[in-house]
C-alpha cells in the first residue's frame, strides 16, 4: 500500500510512520509538509492512502480534499485532526475517513487499513 503522510509537524509524520512501520501489512510512504508539495506529490504519483491533516498549511481545508480527489480519484483520503467536530466537515469535503490525533492507535490503523477491506465509509 502507498501511503503520502501530510502534516506540517514532523513529529506527527514521525509517529504516524513508526506506528505503520511496526505493521505486518507492507507499505511505502511519502511525506509532505504543506498543500503545495502534496499537490505536488499526487500529481506525480498517486498514493492508495492519504493521511491529511485538516489544517494542513497552504490551503483552505475543505478545497485541498477536492482538489486531491480531482489529480487521484481512486485515493482515499483519511483526515486527521485534533478536534472531533472536524469529522462532519471532513466528510462533507469528500474525505472517506476521520481519525481525531487524540484517538488510540489502534483507530488510525483501522483507517489506514479500511481501504483493503473494501469499506469506503466512516460517515
Amino acid at each position: 500500500m502507498r501511503i503520502l503522510i501530510a502534516d506540517d509537524q514532523p513529529s506527527v509524520r514521525s509517529a504516524i510512520r513508526l506506528l505503520l512501520d511496526q505493521q505486518p501489512e507492507r507499505h511505502s510512504f511519502a511525506e509532505v509538509a504543506d498543500a503545495q508539495e502534496l499537490l505536488d506529490g499526487v500529481t506525480n504519483r498517486c498514493f492508495d492512502v492519504v493521511l491529511l491533516d485538516w489544517e494542513l498549511p497552504g490551503t483552505a481545508p475543505g478545497n485541498l480534499v477536492a482538489r486531491l480527489r480531482a489529480l487521484c480519484p481512486d485515493v482515499f483520503t483519511v483526515i486527521l485532526d485534533t478536534k472531533p467536530q472536524t469529522r462532519q466537515l471532513a466528510f462533507r469535503a469528500g474525505a472517506g475517513g476521520f481519525v481525531c490525533k487524540n484517538d488510540p492507535p489502534e483507530c488510525l490503523l483501522a483507517a489506514v487499513n479500511r481501504p483493503m477491506l473494501g469499506d469506503h465509509t466512516d460517515k
